[in-house]
């Protein structure tokens, strides 16, 4: 069995994580190819070390002295080396990064929390290091070149049988150092097992993988053992965020497994991503999760469902406003748009005003202040009255519903409520879908 194991921020940030990760590799064989983070935060006020190297950037785009700052990342790295008794002779290149600071990219700067770190974590490990420059390969359209970075992994492994590589950060074919965006070394541990046909890509983070709801809402939620990556999609976008999404599409066509762990808990099973499963889950959902900060324009029109482009219209005039769309319910003669309310800010007036001249609508009304539930579990649609058990829960406990809206593949009923009843709305469901079903 072959597996890659990624290892975030968190899991890096000091000697004393590095000795949890050592334990981890040491004690499976089958952990052969290592990706590793930038140190993230080690206590709640900590910087993060990327978050660092963007501050010596911006210092010398403005021309600021950047000493402090460029001393502040050197001491972290230097605090790992001295306590783990690491002989990389990393000071010297960390002065380098400095001295040369003008000619450098922002790229070049801001990868080398991943570069240091990976070095840093081969020598502890015993493992060679490879450069994700000299691997990961982009086209000029900044996507992945995937034969020429198949090619070169291939180099590698049949010269190594493990390595350490730096996550969120590749190369052009011109060899110039080209990132990710943040969090994206969840990608390149996805890349390397798409590339060399990975059995499992264990994802070690600081949670014990996902939980079926917020556990800042719902006390002690129920933890999710498995979910495909569709599900995870839905719940990644209203608000449940472990991974990068991005990571999912490399391993997902493969079905390869993704396993989110926990460093600090390698004991927890965690959370296994994977969209073809023979897995037969415990409840009738996987999940809920959800986000304040909505709000609805309800347009009417009398025999609109006779004119043909007044919906495309409406929409043309959002996208005039670069103004993005979350649903769409709609009726014969009226359809409600629920947009993000930090998307209009002060242009709602001007936009109304666009609409109401060229449209000219019977009556346009809007209401602020919402908050969106997305209920998520690909086993909602072989279930018959999963809509009615949700939607009666939520009257019984006087919740007003002011929009439904389902997913095409019938694996998310999404709700919205006003802002006041958002907690409320997600322990009902909690309630309804998971503690009663427990007890059945």
């Amino acid at each position: 069995m072959l597996k890659i194991t990624k290892f975030g921020g968190s899991s890096v940030a000091d000697a004393r994580q590095f000795r949890k990760i050592k334990k981890i590799i040491e004690a499976d064989p089958d952990r052969k190819y290592v990706v590793v983070s930038a140190p993230g935060r080690r206590f709640s006020s900590d910087p993060k070390l990327t978050d660092l190297l963007y501050l010596l950037d911006a210092h010398r785009q403005y021309h600021v002295d950047a000493s402090n700052v460029f001393q502040s990342i050197k001491e972290r790295f230097m605090e790992i080396k001295t306590e783990l008794d690491l002989k990389q002779p990393i000071e010297k290149e960390l002065d380098a990064l400095y001295t040369n600071l003008n000619q450098l990219s922002q790229a070049e700067i801001v990868s080398r929390g991943e570069y240091f770190c990976a070095k840093l974590m081969a020598e502890y490990l015993g493992f060679p290091f490879v450069d994700a420059k000299d691997v990961i390969r982009f086209r000029l359209d900044k996507t992945i070149d995937w034969d020429a970075t198949r090619a070169k992994l291939e180099t590698k492994t049949a010269q190594f049988s493990n390595f350490v590589m730096p996550g969120f950060y590749g190369a052009t074919s011109h060899d110039q150092i080209q990132v990710f965006s943040r969090g994206g070394g969840d990608i390149s541990g996805s890349i390397l097992a798409q590339c060399l046909d990975a059995d499992v890509y264990e994802n070690w983070t600081d949670v014990s993988g996902f939980l079926m709801a917020d556990p800042t809402i719902v006390e002690n939620p129920e933890p999710i053992t498995h979910i495909t990556y569709s599900e995870l999609r839905e719940l990644s976008y209203m608000g449940a965020s472990v991974l990068h999404e991005e990571a999912i599409f490399p391993v997902k066509e493969k079905n390869i497994p993704i396993h989110i762990l926990n460093t600090n808990r390698p004991q927890d099973f965690g959370t296994i991503i994977q969209e073809r499963t023979k897995y037969k889950a415990p409840y009738s959902i996987t999940g809920i999760a959800g986000k304040t900060g909505f709000m609805s324009i309800y347009i009417y029109k009398k025999h609109m469902s006779n004119e043909v482009g007044y919906m495309r219209k409406v929409l043309s005039i959002l996208e005039d406003y670069n103004v993005s769309i979350e649903h769409i319910p709609s009726g014969i003669d009226s359809f409600t748009i629920v947009i993000q309310e930090k998307d209009i800010e002060d242009r709602l007036y001007e936009m109304l005003a666009r609409i109401k001249k060229e449209l000219k609508p019977d009556e346009i009304r809007t209401q602020d202040k919402i908050a969106l539930i997305s209920t998520v579990g690909k086993s909602m649609s072989a279930r018959p009255g999963t809509s009615g058990k949700l939607f009666g829960a939520l009257g019984q406990n006087d919740i007003n519903i002011l929009m439904i809206a389902q997913g095409s593949d019938e694996i998310n009923i999404t709700v919205g409520v006003s802002e006041e009843d958002f907690k409320k709305t997600i322990h009902v469901i909690y309630d309804t879908f998971v503690q009663e079903e427990e007890l059945l």
